[in-house]
């Protein structure tokens, strides 16, 4: 696990000092303290920081081949490269380290561009072809580790965190409107784009190459959400059961201590009780909570804990909620309004105190169909041509209908109008349409519509199963901009590795071509899921209902951030900035002060985007501190 950093200029044009490469490194210590090092030639150069977790004493980074003509750097793990290493070798190829990143270099070698479909794993890779005088760079298939990469003029730059490309000279922080909006509406700014105009995400499953100046973006894997598999439920159970416990295994390789998190839910304690399976000792396994029951999931944690027999720590937090949000925006290099990045960030933080690797839950609800708002969404949908009226009749009912149930009958209205994607993602979004609007400043107000980035995906699952075509949007942004980001970052932020074992692709792909009734029944999603994990867990865990891994917010902006938003919001440099009226903002405050409503999300959305602008705009930090 690593952070990677690069720039490569175009041919005759010069690369800058040694020390601009060295201080991107330095911005991205934190994702890999134990070693650094770079390679640098008169065109390219590139560097590492290494989080230690295979080969410890051999896997420094840069990694080349026998002749040194190709040289990668890479952060993340793959998985089956001692499978790899054995085809490799047997073609002939000479390795000099035990690391996966060799079996990088060498796939390249022998299959090109499409050696990244044959990795099972995390990843984001920079590779320099000395001899080609080619870079590629490429990501992992569902956007597990980032890649940031900016191409203008006479260079390319790249790497795994935005911030690392700060000191680049003549980088330019120049806000896009078009990544505001929405953040605005979604609470994080979707892939390609970023929140600096001219900088892009390297999209997951995709790699680009760049030659003479010119570079080019390809696709190596597609999410297949059909044709659906012909087996019995008890057939899929099997297979199902065999691929979970065949991508546990797999992550379970390293040559440090590891543990897992653990919230009590579903797909976190599947994933401990494989690991058990696995191992001579017990799991470490990491849950905290909050002082508030709403938020306090540690007796579900550990009733599991209890049930697999793992070695369990749990913590309950009271944190500086102030001094939290303001460190977290540095780690989280973009706007990100998504609160549970707060308990993501303190579960981290815990764990690395006893381990450098934890095994993680994340991607289940996304494969399996666990969301709620799957259901809300197919519920609208079984309406089909009565769609009109059931729109009229609801939206008649919520203008007589008083409070929260008037509010709900209005909303189902507006989203029975609404076409796809927007009658999905309505009900995904942080802000609706009209708050958004209200909320957007003159400077960033023009542009597209506010889901206007999703509707070539939604264009392109127009012949599926409703259920698919809102996993197909998770997949392409919620998933990877979000939820993945949350955990690379907090993870990272505390030197700490976290693996998915329900993304791997074998899962995955599986899973999505379940029939819609193995995946949701009645009003419950995971259907199938949670009929394998019953071989090994309590009935009281298949039963718990889904919960967020969420903070109080409502709280919270009553007392301790109470005066922080007040400051932030009235605040001369809020106005002039020009990304949020003041106005709004102001009122949003004032009502949740005074009970009329819950605005904590929201405030927490406006917050993070000012304290954003203010150590990236006006701070420019290159470093935490």
């Amino acid at each position: 696990m690593c952070g990677i950093i690069g720039i490569v200029a175009a041919p005759g044009a010069p690369l800058p000092p040694e020390a601009v490469s060295r201080a991107m490194n330095a911005a991205i210590t934190h994702r890999g303290p134990d070693d650094e090092g770079f390679f640098r030639d008169a065109q390219a150069v590139i560097g590492m920081r290494r989080l230690s977790i295979i080969d410890l004493e051999g896997g420094h980074q840069p990694v080349h081949n026998e002749d040194e003509s190709v040289q990668c750097v890479f952060n993340g793990e793959i998985y089956n490269y001692r499978e790899l290493r054995a085809e490799l070798e047997a073609r002939g190829h000479r390795f000099y380290t035990h690391s996966d990143t060799e079996v990088i270099v060498h796939g390249y070698e022998e299959w090109g561009v499409g050696c990244f479909a044959r990795l099972d794993g995390m990843f984001g890779i920079a590779i320099w072809d000395r001899r080609k005088r080619k870079l590629v760079l490429a990501r992992d298939r569902f956007g597990e580790k980032p890649l940031f990469y900016c191409h203008e003029g006479e260079r390319l730059v790249f790497a795994s965190e935005l911030k690392a490309l700060l000191p680049i000279p003549g980088f330019r922080t120049e806000i896009d409107p078009d990544a505001v909006r929405a953040y605005v509406c979604f609470g994080y700014v979707p892939s390609p784009g970023s929140i600096f105009r001219g900088v892009r995400k390297l999209e997951p499953g995709h790699y680009l190459e760049l030659v003479d100046g010119k570079a080019s973006v390809h696709r190596y894997y597609t999410l297949e959400l059909g044709p659906k598999h012909r087996l019995s439920e008890a057939e899929a159970e099997e297979e199902l059961a065999r691929l979970l416990d065949q991508a546990v295994k797999s992550r379970l390789v390293a040559d440090v201590p590891f543990g897992a998190f653990l919230s009590g839910g579903l797909d976190s304690s599947v994933v401990v009780a494989l690991m058990s399976r696995h191992l001579q000792q017990p799991v470490r396994t990491f849950s905290i909570g909050f002082r508030e029951p709403k938020y306090n999931e540690l007796s579900d944690a550990r009733r599991v804990a209890d049930h697999i027999k793992t070695e369990h720590h749990e913590l309950v937090v009271e944190p500086d909620a102030v001094d939290l949000l303001q460190n977290l925006v540095w780690y989280l290099d973009e706007p990100f309004a998504d609160s549970s990045a707060v308990p993501t960030y303190l579960v981290a933080k815990l764990a690395r105190e006893h381990v450098k690797m934890v095994l993680t839950g994340d991607g289940g609800d996304e494969a399996f169909g666990g969301y709620d708002r799957y259901l809300r969404f197919l519920e609208l949908e079984r309406v089909g041509p009565l769609k009109p009226a059931a729109a009229a009749a609801a939206g008649v009912a919520g203008r007589f209908v008083p409070g929260q149930r008037g509010y709900r009958l209005r909303r189902i209205a507006e989203r029975l109008r609404q076409p796809f994607p927007d009658s999905y993602l309505s009900g995904v979004a942080i802000t609706r349409a009209d708050v958004s609007d209200e909320l957007l400043g003159d400077a960033v107000r023009a542009g597209g519509g506010h889901y206007a980035g999703l509707s070539s995906v939604a264009r392109a699952t127009m012949n599926l199963e409703p259920l698919d075509r809102c996993v197909a949007i998770d997949f392409a942004s919620y998933l990877p901009d979000d939820c993945l980001v949350k955990l690379d970052r907090m993870a990272m932020a505390n030197s700490l590795e976290g693996r998915s074992p329900l993304l791997a692709h074998r899962v995955v792909d599986f899973a999505v071509k379940l029939p819609q009734e193995l995946r949701v029944q009645g009003r419950r999603g995971k259907h199938l899921l949670r009929r394998v994990a019953a071989r090994w867990l309590p009935p009281d865990v298949l039963e718990k209902p889904k919960k967020g891994f969420g903070i109080p917010l409502g709280q919270w902006f009553s007392g301790p951030l109470k005066g922080l938003a007040e400051d932030v919001i009235e605040s001369r440099a809020f106005r002039e900035r020009g990304l949020l009226r003041q106005a709004a903002a102001r009122r949003y405050l004032a009502g949740h002060l005074a009970g009329e409503a819950d605005h904590g999300e929201l405030l927490w959305m406006v917050l993070s985007l000012e304290l954003w602008a203010r150590r990236f705009l006006d701070d420019k930090p290159i470093t935490n501190g």
